[in-house]
């Protein structure tokens, strides 16, 4: 009957170095990949805003003579009032 040698204890060893090693480098991929995945959806939102405020110039430039667009540069942007309208402002 053939004998079959047994790993030495340097073999051993050597074995679970490796596995700690391998061990260490899943977590720190793991955290790179969460990193990443957080960086993908901060872009994604990013990315969402930008198209809404393309969008919307896209259709202030479709749409220069609009009234209502008018109007609400006028009231947001230079403080103008429509006459008879009264201003409210709360301050806290």
């Amino acid at each position: 009957m053939p004998r079959t040698k047994k790993a030495g204890l340097l073999t051993k060893l050597v074995i679970l170095a490796l596995l700690i090693y391998l061990a260490t480098a899943l977590l720190d991929m793991q955290s790179q990949i969460r990193q990443t995945q957080a960086e993908r959806d901060s872009l994604s939102r990013q990315v969402a805003e930008q198209t809404q405020v393309n969008a919307d110039l896209a259709e202030d430039v479709a749409n220069p003579d609009d009234p209502q667009r008018i109007a609400d540069i006028a009231r947001d942007e230079l403080g103008l009032v429509v006459p008879g309208e009264k201003v409210i402002i709360i301050t806290n």
